[in-house]
């Protein structure tokens, strides 16, 4: 076969192997388990395929998709709940509940197992397997080309400057993280790479000042003091150094929220340097 063929035929190899890779008869009855998983099946999956999602879809300061889940089923946390579904896919298992888990597994019920995305290319994957799994391969192909176009607009930070993502208590993120991954991706350098912290290390307001970060990335959440968790974050010592805000609901999971955060930092780091 000459090389002309190969690619004529290419693209129609491709698409045979996605269809293939999709189940043969599309989930009716899908039931989410974690918030990972909530917001993956909101943007893949039909709504009347979605039979339950986690209490945790519906809150805004969590979920991304919190504004799109009004009238699909919120599921309490029952394993005898799931059972009177019997849905024919589970995605996601849920944290720290292993023996919901361990009352439905005799019943064989398929599962897609969703693992913590600490990259962009993390978040890609996990968008095919889902949609894969809910028999829309092409709808995550064109949710992907979206991203992918959208985070290839992107402006860059000049200069590399350094920020921390600076949570209550005194937490900052670090790298091999989804947070690094995105401030790597607007041109931000983390702090923590410079300080050598592992993936999430507390740092006091000393060292932070020592540091000298040219911005503090913060959660929206944190914009008033509502306990002492957050409380540190207004202490007037940090005053001088310009903030990013950013809502949580767009980083506590992989998924197409990883744009709009990303999108969000570029312009306000924009907006900064023009001040």
């Amino acid at each position: 076969m000459g090389v002309a063929m190969i690619r004529r035929l290419l693209p129609i190899l491709l698409a045979l192997g996605a269809t293939a890779a999709a189940p043969s008869h599309a989930p009716r009855r899908i039931v989410s388990l974690n918030l990972c998983a909530d917001q993956l099946l909101v943007d893949l999956a039909d709504r009347d395929q979605i039979a339950g999602l986690t209490r945790n879809a519906t809150d805004a300061e969590m979920s991304a998709v919190a504004a799109r889940v009004r009238g699909l089923h919120i599921l309490g946390q029952s394993a005898e709940e799931i059972l009177a579904i019997d849905p024919d896919l589970i995605v996601g298992t849920p944290p720290f509940q292993g023996g919901m888990m361990a009352v439905l597994a005799p019943h064989h019920y398929p599962v897609v197992d969703l693992a913590w995305a600490s990259s962009y290319a993390d978040i890609v994957a996990q968008i095919r397997q889902v949609a894969r799994a809910v028999g829309h391969p092409e709808r995550g192909e064109a949710l992907i080309a979206r991203m992918n176009r959208d985070l290839a607009a992107l402006p860059r930070a000049p200069g590399h400057p350094v920020g921390a993502y600076y949570q209550r208590r005194g937490y900052m993120t670090g790298t091999g993280t989804l947070v690094d991954d995105m401030m790597n991706r607007v041109g931000l350098t983390n702090l923590a790479a410079k300080l050598g912290k592992p993936a999430l290390s507390q740092v006091s307001l000393e060292e932070m000042i020592a540091a000298k970060p040219d911005y503090l990335i913060v959660e929206t959440g944190s914009d008033h003091v509502v306990d002492q968790g957050t409380e540190m974050l207004h202490h007037p010592i940090l005053d001088h150094i310009p903030r990013l805000r950013l809502p949580q609901a767009w980083t506590v999971c992989g998924g197409p929220a990883y744009v709009q955060a990303a999108q969000s930092l570029a312009r306000q780091i924009a907006a900064a340097r023009t001040r």
